[in-house]
C-alpha cells in the first residue's frame, strides 16, 4: 500500500461533500490519546503486520485482509482505531458523512455509496463508515425497506469489489441490527467495551501526563470514573484540568470530583456493575 494519496475530488451529492479527508499528519495528531484493549491490539498489530507483507501472502495465494468492522458502546475508541490505521500506514482517512450519503430520492443512497467505494478504490486510503448500522441494516427490518434494500445490495457490491489497494472500515453500535450477509464480507471484527480499571488507570495517566497532579488524584479519579467511556473519561479530565489551571495548583481530587458533577455522565455507564 502506498504512502501517500495522489489529489483527488471527493464525490459530492447534491453539492455537499460526502466525506473528510484527514491527512496522516492529522491522524497523528488525533490518536495521541489512544489506548485499545489488548485483544484488539493483538489485532491491529497482526493487521499492520499482514498488511506489510502483503507480496508474501500473495505469493502464497493468501488474501490480505482489509475491511474492519468495530462495534461496541459509544466512546470507547473505534473511530480512533480508524485514525490509527490510517496515520500508522501514512495514508490518508475518509470519514464518510452519513447526513449526506443517505438520501431520500429513489436510488440515490445506492448510487453516493458507488461514487465513495470508486473514490476509495481509485486513491489508497483508509475508508471509514461510522454508525454503519444505518446503511447496512438487515434487509428484514420492513422499514423503507425497498429502497434500504437497494442501498444494502449495492453495498455488498462494493465490499466485494473493493480490491486490496485501500482499507475499509466500519463501526456501529448497533451490531445485531447489520444484515448477515454485510457481516460475512468482513475478514476482521473488533469487539469494543468500557473500560476495565487497569484501561482506565493507564488512560488517565496518559491524559494527566506531566501535568501537575496530586499524590492522591489519579487513583481519586480511577475510582470515580468506573464505568465511563474513554470519551467520557477524557472530557472529564480534561474539564479537571482546566480547573486546575484556574485555581493556579496541581490536578486535585476536588478537581476531578466537581468536573465528574458538572459532566453528569449518562447513569447508564456512570457505574461499573457489580
Amino acid at each position: 500500500m502506498g504512502k501517500s494519496a495522489t489529489a483527488a475530488r471527493l464525490p459530492r451529492s447534491k453539492g455537499t461533500d460526502m466525506a473528510t479527508v484527514y491527512e496522516a499528519k492529522d491522524c497523528m495528531r488525533k490518536v495521541k490519546y489512544l489506548v485499545l484493549p489488548e485483544r484488539n491490539r493483538r489485532i491491529v498489530e497482526e493487521f499492520m503486520t499482514i498488511l506489510d507483507m502483503k507480496e508474501e501472502f500473495d505469493r502464497h495465494g493468501v488474501p490480505i485482509p482489509n475491511k474492519v468492522v468495530m462495534y461496541g458502546p459509544p466512546g470507547t475508541g473505534k473511530t480512533l482505531t480508524a485514525f490509527h490505521v490510517a496515520a500508522s500506514l501514512g495514508i490518508p482517512l475518509i470519514v464518510v458523512r452519513l447526513d449526506s450519503l443517505i438520501h431520500s430520492h429513489l436510488g440515490e443512497t445506492g448510487s453516493n455509496i458507488r461514487k465513495i467505494f470508486d473514490y476509495a478504490k481509485a486513491v489508497p486510503c483508509v475508508l471509514f463508515l461510522d454508525e454503519f448500522d444505518a446503511v447496512a441494516r438487515t434487509r428484514e427490518s420492513g422499514d423503507e425497506v425497498k429502497e434500504m434494500a437497494r442501498a444494502v445490495n449495492t453495498l455488498l457490491q462494493c465490499l466485494d469489489e473493493f480490491g486490496d489497494g485501500s482499507i475499509f472500515m466500519a463501526a456501529t453500535n448497533l451490531e445485531t441490527e447489520l444484515d448477515p450477509a454485510i457481516w460475512r464480507r468482513f475478514d476482521t471484527r473488533m469487539t469494543y467495551r468500557l473500560p476495565d480499571e487497569k484501561e482506565r488507570r493507564d488512560y488517565i495517566r496518559l491524559l494527566i501526563g506531566d501535568f501537575g497532579c496530586e499524590e492522591e488524584a489519579q487513583a481519586e479519579a480511577c475510582r470515580l470514573l468506573g464505568g465511563c467511556s474513554f470519551a467520557d473519561i477524557e472530557q472529564i479530565v480534561l474539564k479537571a484540568k482546566r480547573k486546575a489551571i484556574i485555581d493556579r495548583k496541581p490536578l486535585g481530587r476536588a478537581h476531578i470530583g466537581l468536573s465528574y458533577e458538572e459532566y453528569a455522565p449518562a447513569p447508564a455507564v456512570s457505574k461499573e456493575r457489580a
